[in-house]
């Protein structure tokens, strides 16, 4: 879809707006191209040496005209003040509705938060929308109007027009493409300065040293070279465009001066017709140069619907059609033949696995880094899809099951994952009415968690910034603990969920979460070797494929 489409879908969706806008703006147009022949009635009036009745009203009419136009435009701004609200509210819940449902392989080569810098494009969005419509259709309107009009003082006028649209379609006819070209491309560069800065403000321990300081701005110089390269680039499409418009305003306010004077002077025209066709060319000729100067403001706005588009255009799960009525009390997972490899691999991650899992089983993976022993957790979690083979879920094919459903029966600790910005309480149960407080007791008990809480002065309603970085790494993972477990889920999928705490510490958590009361299934991968003393069976796999399954 090109950027222009999306820009278009866009604005179909406040259809009933930007029509009223358009309506708006046709008044306007028609009373400010009014305004000249008043003038020139009125300068009639005073060649002729006359002061009568006809003269004031003329004036009052006049000086009316132009309250209405001004009060067109302030509704025109209330209007536009509403498409930018709805465009900030559609694409913030767009952005927060699409984010967790974007397929896990669609991540893969990205940086989260680099993809979700993105809705600041809707920032330029919404003035430029704003911009657009106002200044666009109003322009683009009294060009219209105004070449019909002076088309009624004289045929010659009709030859004006048809060199003004021939400007126009000139421009953009071989500026626009380029102009787009250029602005996408320095978009580009300008993300990645974005990109490289915030590298630097969650590495800053790291760039402190004085080598590494030297780096970061030396890598900063070419990414900023890079975007001033494609800035200036784009700046000579503009700068083309207006020097263009420059020779044309020259040409033309020179012609038809001239013209207009030997038009008066051989008494086809009177006087009063010159002042008010005068009048209307120059109006016609700022609007031109609004639609010129406006070009950039359109490459911006299409930039940014091009950069947020995608966004949307990454794949989504799909919602299961099935109904929420199935019995999950116990869950037993089987894979057949099942293989998994990422887009730009040559080699499988997974090759053939096939196992079976029930419910209740407390399983260790063990292999070395790389193995695949994460991958086979994301897949087995629903994170990610095989690409050949089959997982069964209750004897169900895996693209058949309802996956909000499955998912709610999980509890999970995933690699790289951190608490978010909020306090412990939404970190442990997105206020979840459903956990009660005896609940949440007994999971930040088991966790081992209720000293370090009750140390707080907030307690539970202490906010912890994005990634937790006021609290130590143990506490951390602790929080994510509590809220893998507060749901009572069926299965826990574990990744390393101990390794940032003290072996005493961890051993508690692990005798907890591995007592036999709880019948939740358990898959783990850990560098604890106590872990697997709690386990009762064994996965060893090697290069994607399961090399060992024992039984402890």
């Amino acid at each position: 879809m090109t950027p222009l489409k999306r820009f278009y879908n866009l604005l179909e969706l406040d259809k009933k707006d930007i029509t009223q806008l358009f309506l708006y703006a046709i008044i306007a147009g028609l009373i400010s191209l009014s305004l000249p022949l008043g003038i020139q009635a009125i300068i009639n009036f005073i060649q002729s040496g006359r002061v009568s009745a006809s003269w004031i009203v003329l004036i009052i009419l006049v000086v009316v005209g132009v309250a209405l136009v001004g009060l067109l435009s302030l509704m025109q701004l209330r209007i536009t003040e509403n498409l930018q609200q709805k465009i900030f509210v559609r694409s913030s819940f767009e952005f927060a509705a699409r984010l967790p449902k974007i397929k896990f392989e669609q991540w893969y080569n990205s940086y989260p938060p680099e993809i979700a810098n993105r809705f600041f494009d809707t920032l330029t969005i919404q003035k430029g929308t704003s911009k657009l419509l106002i200044d666009f259709s109003a322009a683009l309107l009294q060009i219209i109007f105004g070449i019909i009009l002076l088309s009624l003082y004289h045929p010659f006028f009709i030859i004006f027009g048809i060199l003004l649209f021939g400007l126009l379609f000139f421009i953009f006819k071989f500026s626009y493409k380029i102009g787009l070209e250029t602005s996408l491309k320095e978009s580009k560069f300008k993300y990645k300065v974005a990109s490289w800065l915030q590298e630097i403000a969650r590495n800053n321990f790291s760039f402190r040293n004085e080598l590494n300081y030297n780096f970061a701005l030396h890598k900063n110089d070419l990414f900023v070279s890079d975007y001033l390269n494609y800035r200036e680039k784009h700046f000579n499409v503009i700068k083309r465009q207006f020097t263009q418009l420059i020779f044309f305003k020259i040409l033309i306010t020179s012609s038809l001066l001239a013209i207009g004077g030997y038009l008066v002077l051989s008494q086809q025209m009177n006087i009063g017709q010159f002042v008010a066709a005068e009048i209307i060319i120059l109006l016609v000729i700022t609007s031109v140069e609004k639609i010129i100067i406006g070009l950039e403001t359109l490459y911006d706005v299409l930039t940014s619907v091009e950069k947020i588009g995608q966004v949307t255009d990454m794949s989504l799960e799909e919602d299961s059609n099935e109904s929420d009525d199935k019995n999950y009390n116990n869950i037993t997972l089987e894979t057949e033949n099942m293989s998994l490899r990422f887009p730009d691999s040559k080699q499988k991650t997974l090759k053939e696995v096939s196992l079976k899992i029930n419910q209740n089983e407390r399983i260790i993976l063990e292999g070395k880094n790389g193995s695949g022993k994460s991958t086979l957790i994301r897949v087995l979690s629903g994170l990610m899809q095989p690409t050949s083979g089959s997982l069964y879920i209750n004897d169900d094919t895996f693209r058949k099951i309802n996956l909000k459903q499955y998912r709610s029966q999980i509890g999970s600790v995933i690699y790289g994952e951190s608490p978010f910005e909020g306090t412990i309480m939404e970190n442990i149960t997105f206020n979840d009415p459903n956990i009660n407080t005896e609940t949440l007791k007994w999971a930040i008990e088991g966790i081992e968690l209720s000293d370090y809480i009750k140390s707080l002065p907030h307690g539970l309603d202490t906010i912890i910034y994005p990634e937790g970085k006021q609290i130590s790494a143990s506490n951390a993972q602790k929080i994510l603990l509590a809220r893998s477990i507060v749901h009572r889920p069926k299965i826990l999928f574990y990744e390393d969920p101990t390794d940032t705490m003290d072996d005493e510490m961890a051993n508690k958590i692990i005798n907890f979460v591995t007592a036999k009361e709880h019948q939740w299934t358990i898959m783990v991968t850990s560098k604890n070797p106590y872990w697997k003393t709690k386990c009762n069976r064994s996965i060893i796999i090697q290069n994607g494929s399961i090399q060992q399954d024992i039984k402890i």
